[in-house]
């Protein structure tokens, strides 16, 4: 006699295909949901002035008016909250910044706790402040940050760490890698808004959480040593912004 035929054999392969072409089906789905969107036709700065300005501006003006500050301001501050999902729009002195309004974070990855290397999806926290412009960006339009900072540096030579990432941008879209998306509308706010005032008038506090009603986290996804010392320079600088007038 011959070897047996298992007679179920080439059912359970088909099985086993069907779950595969249906798990592969999903992985590139998944994948085309997080990729982003392709880069559009080179511009200018100008030319996204331009295109977006009038419409930006005629949204930002009336609240300037309404918070009686002048516009363009001479300085704007950016306070980013992660656990909150909140960005505030403040602006004039340092010493009496006055509230403008605020954003709603659309997506935002990691956690609580700063960046520690590349590759870590965190977004960083911390005081930094906008470097550059970006009209060609993947995600719309961006601002980029000076991440990683002198602090930022100082932490991961003691550390032994190196490689500490970098390119961290608030954008547009409602995806995030490491950045903060705020889709379309809203960074063409924010970026007419920092072509008026300059880039380096822009500061951008990055919390975990508002700090100016809450203790900071007890744990974070990134533990480390000099954590209490980076949250209280954050209350510190969250000090100048009176939480009360961002209740509206």
């Amino acid at each position: 006699m011959g070897p047996k035929v298992d007679g179920h054999r080439p059912i359970l392969i088909r099985q086993q295909l069907t779950r595969l072409t249906f798990l592969l089906l999903v992985i590139v789905v998944w994948i085309g949901a997080c990729a982003p969107t392709p880069a559009p036709e080179r511009r200018t700065v100008a030319e996204v002035v331009d295109q977006v300005g009038a419409t930006a501006e005629s949204r930002l003006k009336p609240l300037f008016e309404r918070a009686r500050l002048s516009y363009p301001p001479g300085k704007v501050y950016l306070l980013a909250f992660k656990e909150e999902r909140r960005l505030e729009l403040w602006a004039g002195s340092s010493n009496r910044p006055a509230f403008v309004r605020a954003y709603r974070i659309l997506r935002a990855s990691g956690g609580t706790g700063p960046k520690l290397s590349a590759g870590d999806w965190q977004i960083p926290e911390g005081i930094y402040r906008v470097t550059a412009l970006n009209p060609n960006s993947r995600y719309y339009i961006s601002l980029k940050l000076n991440y990683p900072n002198d602090f930022d540096r100082l932490k991961a030579r003691k550390d032994g760490r190196r490689d500490l990432g970098s390119d961290i941008f608030i954008h547009g879209n409602d995806l995030s890698r490491g950045c903060i998306g705020v889709g379309n509308p809203d960074i063409e706010e924010l970026f007419v808004l920092a072509v008026r005032t300059g880039p380096s008038n822009t500061e951008v506090i990055i919390a975990p959480r508002d700090l100016r009603e809450k203790p900071p986290p007890r744990y974070t996804k990134t533990a480390v040593p000099w954590l209490p010392e980076l949250y209280a320079r954050l209350r510190e600088g969250l000090a100048r912004f009176d939480a009360r007038a961002s209740v509206r």
